[in-house]
């Protein structure tokens, strides 16, 4: 159950791009509406996940709250996934070749 509570927060690509941002520096909601182009009250409710699931925390500096990662290891975690990710597809797609290429010699032949 805990790995489908991360598993399901990282399964968002908003999610990931403010963890990256975040893994630059802390950054306030509205920064990270900013940045991302995105409404604030989208942002807070993806970060409101991210802070469910213990991936960032937050600080109040006077009325501004800034949001931090909450352990940086979740962007090496993140880049081997998508590293996984990466090579999978890429042996999905050499397979596709490879039964293209011998589905061609089988109409030529």
């Amino acid at each position: 159950m805990l790995h489908e509570r991360i598993c399901l927060a990282l399964g968002d690509p908003k999610r990931l791009m403010i963890l990256y941002l975040l893994s630059q520096h802390q950054r306030s909601v509205g920064e990270l509406a900013h940045e991302l182009d995105t409404p604030q009250p989208t942002i807070s409710h993806h970060l409101k996940i991210l802070r469910e699931r213990s991936l960032v925390r937050t600080h109040k500096d006077g009325t501004t709250v800034y949001y931090a990662l909450a352990d940086t290891r979740v962007i090496q975690a993140v880049d081997l996934l998508r590293a996984v990710l990466h090579d999978n597809l890429a042996e999905q797609a050499r397979l596709a070749e490879f039964h293209a290429l011998d589905a061609e010699r089988k109409d030529l032949g």
